[in-house]
């Protein structure tokens, strides 16, 4: 697996049901100038319907808000993590809870990253060049919970 980064256009996911958090998110990726497509979903139902279409090239990247109507992001996660086809999918859990339950629960089904969502815009492009730029071979072989969650 290769570093994110080194891919020539990012398939990259968000599931968020609030309009201004994706918006957020869409306008710092694309600040960090990587090629990415992102492709927003308002809740996990309609991610999850989308999902079930993939035959071949997967996602690189999920962004999965936890709390969605319809379906949350702990049950996508859980859905998402039992198939096969997305073992190599990268899946970071973007909430505004800081809970110990929550970040507990996303390690244990499979989440590569906790990141509680700041409100700076600059300390959000930070995060997103962090990620888009890591390792995920190296850092899922390392990973333990003290690595896990980003921005407390």
């Amino acid at each position: 697996m290769k570093k994110l980064s080194e891919y020539r256009s990012l398939q990259v996911l968000l599931a968020d049901d609030d309009d201004d958090d994706r918006e957020m998110l869409r306008e710092a990726i694309e600040s960090v100038r990587v090629d990415v497509s992102l492709h927003n979903f308002e809740d996990g139902e309609k991610l999850m319907a989308h999902l079930s279409t993939y035959n071949g090239n997967v996602p690189d990247m999920i962004f999965l808000d936890l709390n969605m109507p319809r379906k949350n992001g702990l049950e996508c996660l859980t859905e998402i993590r039992t198939q096969k086809k997305f073992n190599e999918t990268v899946i970071a859990v973007y909430s505004t809870s800081s809970a110990e339950k929550d970040i507990d629960s996303t390690f244990l089904a499979g989440a590569n990253i906790y990141i509680r969502k700041p409100r700076d815009y600059k300390l959000l492009q930070k995060v997103l060049s962090d990620v888009l730029s890591t390792n995920w071979q190296y850092h899922t072989s390392k990973l333990n919970r003290e690595n896990f969650v980003m921005l407390r």
